[in-house]
């Protein structure tokens, strides 16, 4: 595993790397079910290597993996997408658990640690989220995060063929995290 940018007691966040597709697609296959029809990462090599390029170059966006520690095997993944600086220093968050560590509270922990990055090095202000209702896992996750729900959004993202309704979720550096 790369040197991580920050660890907690149960999980390490790195950055996302175009070496990291076998693990990564892989999980992402075996999570279809649990990711439907909220969130669909790349399932192919090809479409990975895309994802994880954008992500590397693209400075407007950061991606991360959430890694169990000891075994260093890939629990999830937190992008900041959309990073905006001068005087709002803003980005929003995306994030998906992997099928075999949702539930075990990693995905919070690796929450956590994005968290702190990005307002310690990434000197970021504010960070959102923004989740469709029905996923309850998102909201929750958001929730226990200490982001304050801001406001409904109709029509907002285009996910699974259609226009979908999203809350909005936010959370400063002044604020106190989960």
């Amino acid at each position: 595993m790369a040197d991580p940018l920050a660890e907690g007691p149960r999980v390490a966040l790195r950055h996302i790397a175009v070496a990291d597709a076998d693990e990564f697609t892989a999980r992402a296959r075996e999570s279809q079910e649990l990711h439907h029809p909220w969130l669909f990462p790349p399932v192919t090599t090809d479409a990975f290597t895309a994802y994880a390029g954008q992500l590397v170059e693209d400075p407007a966006r950061h991606g991360f993996l959430v890694c169990e520690r000891g075994s260093g095997a890939i629990a999830g993944f937190i992008n900041i997408n959309n990073i905006v600086q001068g005087g709002f220093r803003c980005g929003a968050l995306g994030y998906g658990a992997f099928a075999h560590a949702a539930g075990r509270g990693l995905m919070g922990e690796g929450l956590d640690l994005v968290v702190r990055y990005a307002f310690g090095p990434l000197g970021l202000h504010r960070l959102e989220i923004n989740a469709q209702p029905g996923n309850t896992a998102s909201v929750a996750l958001a929730r226990r995060a200490g982001f304050r729900l801001e406001g409904f959004s109709p029509d907002f993202l285009f996910v699974d063929g259609a226009w979908r309704d999203h809350e909005r979720w936010a959370l400063t550096a002044e604020m106190p995290a989960g």
